[in-house]
């Protein structure tokens, strides 16, 4: 499901009154089917544009539009947004609360109009998208689970109502290198299954390797989108080089300085590896 943000601000004031513009006039487009990154330094604004994409704040001004419709319009159906866009914030482990897996999964289908039958069958699919084996954590308690798992099934319970569009904030965070790497894989599946994603991290690697656009805010301005491999080159020619780096990146520039360069196109370890490969056996020279 297609978005389009159109001159998109927000501005609050802090207890003391002092104006914080936390957005400044953002302008994007996002296809249906993407796997878009949000990527930008603590307090540039990522939150609050997820929070706004998923109609849980009102901009100052500007508009976003999902499938076509303006989601702040007057008359507009929210009901419709929360079936469409499914939203998981950090640490969303927090969020469980029942007495078992099945039934905190299945509490966002509770005013769905599902039969028992569908909702056991939803819950099951969301739980199985999500690595688990059904019949076996079903009547486990929520809370006993390590943390990965804990996360996972709260993720669950966002994929049972089947949303168009997911929303990720800081997904990763917190999270072991193989639990990471099967998160991520598991979100890259949703997403090839047609789900649209939107993502925010501060991993330049998991944003690197799995994202196909990347969105880059600083200071609640959108100052980089497009292609995610052609913005990681952009940002690395920055005066600030250290902005939003990658590790392969940033050895790639190490090796520069002992006079080994590399192509200027590495951004992930796959292409740290292919050109030095490339530059050691010589098919680099000239």
């Amino acid at each position: 499901m297609a978005i389009k943000i159109e001159n998109l601000s927000y501005s609050y004031l802090q207890p003391f009154g002092e104006k914080v513009e936390a957005l400044k006039n953002v302008s994007c487009s996002i296809a249906d089917g993407d796997f878009v990154g949000i990527m930008g330094h603590t307090g540039c604004g990522k939150t609050t544009l997820l929070q706004l994409l998923a109609g849980l704040r009102a901009p100052t001004s500007g508009q976003i539009y999902v499938n076509g419709e303006e989601i702040n319009a007057k008359g507009y159906d929210k009901s419709s947004l929360r079936q469409t866009v499914g939203v998981v914030f950090q640490n969303p482990e927090y969020q469980l609360f029942a007495t078992t897996v099945e039934k905190d999964v299945a509490f966002g289908l509770k005013h769905s109009g599902l039969s028992r039958q569908e909702v056991t069958a939803r819950v099951q699919w969301a739980l199985e998208t999500m690595g688990f084996d059904f019949a076996k954590i079903r009547s486990q308690s929520p809370l006993a689970l390590s943390g990965g798992e804990k996360r996972r099934v709260a993720i669950a319970g966002v994929l049972a109502r089947k949303p168009e569009i997911l929303l990720f904030d800081e997904p990763i965070a917190g999270l072991d290198p193989y639990g990471r790497e099967n998160f991520l894989r598991f979100v890259g599946e949703i997403n090839q299954a047609g789900t649209t994603v939107l993502m925010v991290s501060h991993n330049m690697e998991a944003l690197a390797e799995y994202t196909k656009h990347l969105l880059v805010l600083e200071q609640g301005r959108l100052i980089d989108s497009g292609p995610t491999r052609e913005v990681f080159v952009r940002l690395k020619q920055r005066k600030n080089g250290a902005f939003g780096q990658t590790k392969a990146q940033k050895i790639a520039t190490l090796l520069a300085e002992v006079k080994l360069p590399l192509s200027s196109g590495v951004v992930t370890y796959a292409d740290l590896l292919s050109a030095l490969k490339q530059e050691l056996t010589g098919g680099g020279r000239g």
